[in-house]
C-alpha cells in the first residue's frame, strides 16, 4: 500500500532540522525499499526548507505509523503538522 505523506516543520525549527539531517538521511537510506518518492520542501525562493514530502510502500497504517514514529525529525519534534493519504500511482 502506498501511502502520500507530506510534514509542515515548525515556525523556527529551521536549526532542529539542520541538526537532525544526518540522522534522517541515514534512517531513509536504511530503509530505502519502503521509499518511493522522498525530500525536502522548499521555501519560494528554494533557499530553506518547510518541511518533507514521502511517498512510501508499508503494508498497512499501522506500519506506517511504526515507520514515522521512528524518523529522527518526528523523534525530535521538528513538525507542526503531518497530512498522511493513501496513494495510488497512476503516471508515468
Amino acid at each position: 500500500m502506498h501511502f502520500f505523506v507530506r510534514c509542515i516543520d515548525k515556525p523556527q525549527h529551521q536549526d532542529v532540522r539542520l541538526a537532525n539531517r544526518p540522522a534522517h538521511a541515514e534512517f531513509l537510506k536504511a530503509n530505502i525499499d519502503k521509499v518511493l518518492i522522498g525530500g525536502p520542501t522548499l521555501t519560494d525562493d528554494g533557499q530553506g526548507m518547510t518541511g518533507s514530502v514521502l511517498v512510501l510502500d508499508l503494508p498497512d497504517r499501522a506500519a506506517l505509523d511504526a515507520f514515522l514514529a521512528q524518523d529522527p525529525y518526528a523523534k525530535a519534534g521538528l513538525f507542526e503538522k503531518v497530512e498522511i493519504s493513501v496513494y495510488k500511482k497512476v503516471f508515468p
